[in-house]
């Protein structure tokens, strides 16, 4: 069972919030208003998890560091990439999966 950690609050960057709005009004577009309301409620069911459960996701594997402070939340086609500071968690943006390297690491340039 993994080990609890100390709660911290979160926050989420400008480029999140235009990307989630973008999967929304894809989804919504492809699927229909009822997937693109589901899947929204999922990734922010997997936001609200962060705060007491923030090591309980994997490493990101194209970001990986010695303090292991890039994670990813995997979604259906999704990733939600976030990073672990002294304070608090910074969620970076969500990215397809099968979005290339190059785009993945640039997730490190993005500052809150």
């Amino acid at each position: 069972m993994e080990e609890r950690t100390s709660c911290k609050p979160y926050v989420v960057s400008e480029v999140f919030k235009t990307s989630r709005k973008y999967i929304y009004d894809y989804t919504l577009d492809v699927f229909g208003y009822f997937q693109a309301e589901r899947y929204i409620q999922q990734i922010n069911q997997s936001l609200s998890t962060l705060p007491d459960f923030y090591t309980a996701y994997p490493e990101c594997r194209h970001l990986a560091t010695k303090s292991r402070m890039y994670r990813n939340i995997i979604l259906d086609a999704h990733l939600i990439i976030y990073r672990i500071t002294d304070k608090r968690i910074e969620v970076l943006d969500i990215i397809h999966s099968a979005s290339s390297i190059g785009k993945i690491r640039a997730v490190r340039n993005i500052h809150l």
